[in-house]
């Protein structure tokens, strides 16, 4: 697709600042694992309600704030395909609070190194109001103090900051620090985020911050939707899924998928840009790069088929694409149907970032509008199929692809 006053593709054009500052908004949603209802409900369904039409339907679910937009409601008939992005932000979490005022916090999925000194958010009860939550800022994640209580062997960088040393520093003073954090309604498993929202960055197209995993993909699902919206689709039934948990271990995209079953499996998430990670060169991985293009992983689980179709859809639009490896798990929500024990093709889409799981993790727009337009394309050749009947269950089935017919 060709920008209407640009003859060159959008991903080749800066991302407008409407749609920046709408991606600004998604990834600013304070989503931490088991709150993530601040993005799919608070961000996302307003989003989804201002441009989907009056015949789609929502799916909702009692164990976790997942969401699920379905563009043919009660049409089994359909092949349907879902697409998924995960709300839920690796977080921090109050462990302790001790009698000199010092939060003691488990640091999750981050490197400890990452986040000493960075500025977070904690979300916590209101003392003065039972039920409800607010947010405190302003405090700090610390780990020694200063450079002069380190040993020796940590200021040359051979002993590292062992998780259990971090805290959360909330500038406490007096006697009674203990109970001045208490009494801000602090409790011990409270959810913690950095505070970095996303910037533009200094190379064109490029942009950065803290939690572009996996807003991005969140994103990605309501651009896509948007898309389609207005032109419809009348012979595939698409899933637009806002998932949970996935960093933990898939469960809220497995418990969407098991429950809805979809023919068609797409996970929208995060990659690496391998080429310009430090220190890895012995490992021999997949140079992947930002703003190379937007990354389809192949392996044991992902469909060779959806992956070739893309492929070949890619190469005759020319939308910039690379390919990389999954061995035997994607990483994503992706591997949600096989976990689930459903019968789906899958396949994962990825964005090459820098920096991930930090505070300051790097990205280039036109990796995401280019596989904005790619899964766009590939609903629209689904839609196409068979004449223009659209693609069937059984065009799945037959579709594996045999290595001794070769």
């Amino acid at each position: 697709m060709t920008s209407e006053n640009s003859n060159s593709p959008v991903w080749a054009q800066p991302m407008p600042q409407s749609q920046f500052e709408f991606m600004s908004k998604v990834l600013s949603a304070p989503s931490p694992i088991g709150f993530e209802a601040a993005m799919s409900y608070g961000i996302i369904k307003p989003e989804f309600e201002s441009f989907m039409p009056q015949g789609w339907g929502t799916h909702q679910f009692k164990g976790n704030a997942s969401i699920v937009f379905d563009s043919h409601p009660g049409r089994d008939d359909l092949t349907s395909v879902m697409i998924v992005g995960h709300a839920d932000k690796i977080r921090m979490q109050v462990r302790k609070i001790d009698k000199d005022g010092k939060v003691w916090i488990n640091t999750d999925s981050f490197l400890p190194t990452t986040l000493i000194g960075h500025e977070v958010q904690v979300f916590c009860q209101d003392p003065a109001k039972l039920g409800a939550y607010k947010v405190i800022k302003g405090g700090t994640v610390e780990a020694l103090g200063a450079i002069h209580f380190s040993t020796p062997a940590q200021r040359t960088g051979e002993q590292g900051i062992k998780p259990e040393s971090i805290y959360l520093e909330l500038q406490m003073h007096g006697d009674d620090r203990k109970a001045q954090v208490e009494a801000l309604g602090l409790r011990v498993g409270d959810p913690i985020l950095l505070d970095r929202p996303i910037k533009r960055g200094v190379a064109p197209d490029t942009f950065f911050g803290a939690y572009l995993d996996n807003g991005l993909g969140c994103f990605s699902v309501a651009e896509i939707a948007r898309t389609l919206a207005a032109e419809g689709l009348d012979n595939v039934r698409v899933l637009y899924t806002i998932a949970t948990h996935e960093e933990i271990g898939r469960f809220g995209s497995t418990q969407v998928v098991g429950e809805l079953r979809p023919d068609v499996l797409i996970a929208t998430d995060v990659n690496h840009d391998y080429e310009a990670a430090p220190g890895i060169g012995h490992r021999n991985m997949n140079p992947l790069q930002m703003g190379k293009g937007f990354t389809v992983g192949r392996g044991s689980v992902s469909s060779e088929y959806l992956v070739q179709t893309l492929d070949n859809l890619c190469r005759e639009k020319g939308i910039p694409m690379q390919l990389d490896f999954s061995g035997r798990d994607m990483g994503t929500d992706g591997m949600a149907a096989a976990l689930a024990g459903v019968d789906s093709a899958a396949i994962t889409i990825g964005y090459p970032i820098r920096n991930m799981h930090t505070s300051s993790e790097s990205a280039h727009t036109g990796d995401l509008l280019a596989s904005i337009e790619a899964i766009t394309e590939l609903l629209r050749h689904f839609n196409t199929m068979n004449d223009g009947k659209g693609m069937t269950r059984d065009d799945l089935k037959n579709s594996h692809i045999r290595l001794d017919n070769l």
